[in-house]
């Protein structure tokens, strides 16, 4: 089981299958292991790189440094832990909030970036909207009813019960620490204008966070890059429906 150190944190990484690279980076309710259904899909065709970020399911790291402003230079130490000079990055959630950083400051190194259900902490007006209403959801709704839509809830509670326990493996505290945090991230839609990484941004229709208009004028926002609601979903639509994220994923990634 493979650490690399990135300043006082220790990240634990894994890396599977063999081909153009492909990084995933998880939100704050997950850790390497919410991607198995991505694993056993893109390892036939690319090497996959996994790894938790600080505080988060096998890392460590000081309360003090679990900070946001850490996550670019903890992308980059991945990836030279794996050999990997460019590789394209797949961020769900609060994995934006490093993605889209690491884009901006090492566009070399990004072959191509998907945004999942996250504003990679790129500022809206729509944003800001869907921020104020988080607030008063989060006050009526647990994460795990925030996250899963509410039918798959319904119609899958095995899988629910098994997403729950993943998220369980990080400390307590670390999730909330982490995302209140994120706020420090703010990049404007004018520090975009030259950028060239080729993006997809993905937003699920049910997403109690980020509504798909919000996502979609994200898009707008980020020169060449394009939108794909998925339908039935809710933040999480890489668990809730991996035939269609792996699709439409792959297919975007075949192109770049």
């Amino acid at each position: 089981m493979p650490w690399v150190e990135s300043g006082a944190a220790s990240l634990y990484w894994e890396a599977h299958g063999e081909g153009p690279p492909i990084a995933f980076l998880h939100g704050a309710g997950g850790n390497t292991l919410v991607w198995w259904q991505q694993v056993a899909h893109f390892a036939r065709a690319h090497r996959v790189i996994l790894f938790d970020h600080r505080g988060f399911g096998r890392s460590r790291c000081p309360s003090a440094e679990l900070h946001p402003r850490h996550f670019v230079g903890d992308v980059a130490r991945v990836l030279d832990a794996a050999g990997v000079e460019r590789a394209a990055l797949v961020c769900q959630s609060m994995g934006g909030f490093a993605g889209l950083p690491f884009a901006l400051a090492h566009p070399g190194r990004t072959a191509a970036l998907v945004l999942c259900g996250t504003t990679g902490g790129l500022i809206t007006d729509l944003v800001l909207r869907d921020v104020s209403r988080l607030r008063e959801k989060q006050r009526q709704l647990d994460a795990l009813h925030l996250t899963l839509s509410a039918a798959f809830l319904a119609r899958e509670p095995a899988l629910s019960f098994l997403y729950a326990q993943l998220s369980a493996l990080t400390a307590p505290g670390v999730l909330e620490m982490a995302v209140a945090r994120l706020a420090d991230v703010r990049l404007r839609p004018e520090q975009l204008v030259e950028f060239a990484t080729p993006t997809l941004v993905l937003g699920g229709s049910e997403d109690a966070f980020f509504a798909p208009d919000t996502l979609g004028g994200l898009a707008d926002a980020i020169p060449g890059s394009e939108f794909v609601e998925l339908p039935g979903v809710g933040h999480a639509s890489y668990f809730e429906d991996p035939e269609t994220f792996n699709r439409v994923v792959g297919e975007f990634l075949a192109k770049h």
